[in-house]
């Protein structure tokens, strides 16, 4: 605890230093300029309707540090999945047909082994982009996107299991060719002034132990903790000793340099989060968290552990607890491991009242999370308040999704939580979850968040460092990122002044 409060305080002074105004520019233009920028925003949030073309603009053109709740194959927009597979010379089926085992929307990597009748119904991408076929695209787009969805969504399932489905679609290509999609992130990110990306891009490896696994799967989800170490120890021993594990864990972290290769540089990082999936047998689920610490040990890109996965699913929601506790097990044997857990993902309707009460208190107290990943059902947690000041004093931010809260859980607006956590003075930082799926980009997230929220100038400001003083980079780091935060604000704030006053002289352009 006292190590986790000197973090915090560290990166707090950290933090302050690099956004204090230098002495020779206490009297200079940099403080104009950053006067300048706060009234102009005032101006732009005040009353009922803010404006909202304006507020595009500056949030645009706003440094906005990290995006710290990140997958990678949800934030590759669908336009970039088919110009891949395009120069893949891959197909895409029009129409399902069981007898020829095609289905509709799937992408087809062998389309030389089709025969006649089959290829027939696999389009190429010049075919699928035909203006003749304009239908179908649209449909395709909707499919494997929450684009259009709004528009018709009562010919759709619901938006939640229509989010998740959209993976099924484009997930096995994804990873085709992780390097060239973190460039274009990386391009995308820098251009709308992102400087850092902790992203989730691959699971981590959980080998197959039939042996072990038996004792783990039978577990009861009301076991006692005593029983549920008791049988983890075992399995834990023998992932620790086998010569397996240990080279699965080494190509892994070799397949993530290989992803990462030449993407940091002197404006922009990235760093990578290892997970696994809720939804599959225990022991699977716990040999791949296993090969998660092993690899945040190594101390390479990958700097945290985190679970994905629909929290309201079947299994999820089973076996939540037993999951915390594989987290607190091995987070005892490796307490230099990070941790930014997906908790709380969850509003009322979608489960039982009582399973809304315990999934974000488990994180922090239990598995020992240092960020929480949405967060919404913190309102309807068992002792909510002393929750909240539990995540206050201990510094656990709160990643907030809005718009894929809206889409997925229905909660916006007034009904989002994030005032919540402002209110109570706890930490959080503003994220993309999945901006391909969700046709958003970070700078998208925080227009809806000063647009509906209306925090200050200041806060907004405080936020942006959120994001990487909460970042999973080392203190070192984060002191070179904040500097270099601190010089972006410096350049935005003065083009922001011009911005405010009509440009560099304040009067239109004469037509020609």
């Amino acid at each position: 605890m006292k190590k986790a409060i000197a973090s915090v305080l560290l990166c707090a002074l950290v933090a302050a230093l690099a956004f204090s105004v230098p002495a020779r520019a206490q009297g200079t233009p940099a403080k104009a300029d950053y006067q300048a920028t706060r009234q102009y925003y005032d101006s732009l949030i005040a009353g009922p309707s803010p404006n909202l073309a304006a507020l595009t603009l500056l949030m645009t053109m706003m440094p906005k540090g990290g995006d710290l709740h990140h997958h990678y194959s949800g934030a590759i927009y669908v336009e970039t999945f088919l110009d891949w597979i395009k120069q893949k010379a891959y197909c895409i089926y029009r129409a399902d047909n069981t007898e020829l085992k095609a289905n509709k929307f799937r992408i087809e990597t062998k389309p030389g082994d089709l025969g006649p009748a089959a290829r027939a119904l696999c389009l190429d991408i010049d075919q699928v982009r035909d203006p003749s076929r304009n239908d179908f695209y649209r449909e395709l787009l909707s499919r494997w996107s929450d684009k259009d969805f709004k528009d018709h969504f009562q010919q759709q399932v619901a938006p939640d299991q229509h989010f998740f489905d959209t993976f099924g679609y484009f997930g096995s290509f994804s990873d085709d060719d992780y390097n060239r999609g973190l460039r274009q992130l990386k391009a995308r990110a820098m251009a709308e002034n992102v400087q850092y990306i902790e992203t989730m891009l691959r699971s981590a490896p959980a080998p197959d132990t039939p042996a072990l696994a038996r004792a783990v799967n039978e577990l009861r989800p009301d076991a006692s903790p005593d029983r549920i170490e008791a049988a983890l120890a075992p399995l834990y021993e023998f992932l620790t000793r086998d010569e397996g594990t240990a080279k699965g864990v080494a190509a892994y972290l070799d397949s993530i340099d290989a992803a990462a290769a030449g993407i940091d540089d002197g404006e922009f990082k990235m760093r990578f989060q290892a997970y696994v999936v809720r939804g599959e047998q225990p022991a699977k689920v716990f040999a791949g968290l296993y090969s998660a610490f092993a690899a945040v040990n190594a101390r390479r890109r990958v700097v945290a552990v985190n679970i994905v996965g629909p929290e309201d699913g079947i299994v999820s929601m089973r076996d939540y607890s037993l999951h915390m506790r594989m987290f607190a097990f091995l987070k005892q044997k490796h307490p230099g491991v990070r941790l930014s857990l997906h908790a709380g993902e969850l509003t009322l309707g979608m489960v039982p009242p009582e399973g809304l009460q315990s999934h974000i208190r488990e994180a922090v107290e239990i598995a020992g999370a240092e960020r929480i990943g949405h967060g919404v059902d913190i309102v309807y947690e068992r002792d909510a308040l002393g929750l909240l000041r539990t995540m206050r004093e201990r510094g656990v931010a709160v990643e907030i999704n809005l718009t894929s809260n809206a889409f997925i859980l229905g909660v916006k607006n007034e009904s989002h939580p994030v005032q919540v956590y402002r209110q109570q003075g706890v930490p959080f930082v503003i994220s993309t979850d999945d901006a391909g799926v969700s046709r958003n980009n970070l700078s998208g997230e925080y227009m809806l968040y000063v647009s509906r929220y209306k925090p200050s100038y200041d806060a907004l400001k405080e936020t942006v460092s959120n994001s990487i003083r909460y970042s999973f980079l080392s203190d070192s780091e984060k002191g070179a990122e904040l500097k270099s935060l601190a010089q972006r604000f410096a350049v935005f704030e003065a083009r922001a002044r011009a911005l405010a006053s009509g440009g560099a002289s304040g009067a239109p352009a004469k037509p020609k």
